[in-house]
């Protein structure tokens, strides 16, 4: 999600506004309606593209390929 606020505003309520930053989502402050700089949440690059970060999320059922298919079975033609 991106917020456009004045940096006027931004001021009075940038911590606020930096907390609330997710994954993906960005600030972007402007004086006059003129793009003046962006706000990334840090934590979002680090973690996101991390070697070993989805590590343990997969979960094999079965070695059997017949298990596994059965599974998909909805999918297959």
């Amino acid at each position: 999600m991106v917020l456009t606020v004045p940096i006027q505003e931004a001021a009075a309520q940038l911590v606020e506004l930096v907390h609330d930053l997710g994954p993906g989502d960005e600030i972007v402050l402007t004086d006059g309606g003129r793009r003046l700089a962006r706000i990334v949440p840090e934590i979002a690059h680090q973690d996101m593209r991390r070697p070993g970060a989805c590590k343990g999320m997969l979960t094999v059922i079965d070695a059997g390929d017949d298990a596994v298919l059965e599974h998909f079975k909805e999918y297959l033609p």
